[in-house]
């Protein structure tokens, strides 16, 4: 019978994510997990066989706690129309803490240099738009807010911009409105 597994896997994970704030992903190193975790290199390969297996994981859990996060703000709306989006939006209230964006911005750089790994977040957003058109009273407004909430957190994640409390609040109340217009139909131009 094998020895029971005692080193779980937040732990490794939660590591990575400080390694990938502190130094980047394409600077983080398997060695750097491990010292940062307190475990052997070789408890790191156990899960993780590859940096890029390792980046993934932290990629895929931070999906999953925003999608949790996002879920509970839905949840917390009740009975609304356009629940998904207003979710979302409402999820949004509170920017990213200074280490989330530390950790943001590494991890887009890793997407930038991984196809792959694009590609789980590709689908991912595929997803979360197909449930917001599908669950929305006028779905093109939906869609217009959802990039306006996208474009919102992006230039905060990337630390490019960050609008003063007063105003972001005003800019999440704006793009709530948003969701429920009905845009006139553009024709691409030829």
């Amino acid at each position: 019978m094998g020895r029971k597994r005692v080193i779980g896997q937040d732990r490794v994970l939660d590591a990575a994510q400080a390694v990938v704030a502190r130094v980047g992903a394409a600077r983080l190193t398997l060695e750097a997990v491990a010292a940062e975790a307190g475990i052997s290199k070789a408890s790191v390969i156990y899960d993780y066989k590859s940096k890029q297996a390792l980046i993934e994981a932290v990629v895929r859990r931070a999906m999953s706690v925003d999608d949790a996060l996002n879920d509970a703000a839905t949840v917390a709306l009740g009975d609304v129309t356009s629940p998904v989006v207003l979710g979302r939006i409402a999820a949004a209230a509170e920017p990213l803490p200074p280490e989330g964006r530390a950790t943001a911005l590494a991890l887009c750089a890793a997407l930038a240099q991984d196809a792959r790994l694009r590609t789980v977040i590709q689908d991912h957003q595929t997803a979360v738009i197909d449930s917001i058109l599908a669950g929305s009273a006028q779905p093109r407004g939906a869609l217009l807010a959802y990039l306006a909430l996208e474009g919102l957190k992006l230039l905060e994640s990337l630390d490019f911009h960050a609008f003063p409390k007063d105003q972001r609040d005003a800019l999440l109340c704006e793009i709530a409105w948003l969701v429920e217009q009905r845009p006139v139909h553009c024709e691409p131009p030829a």
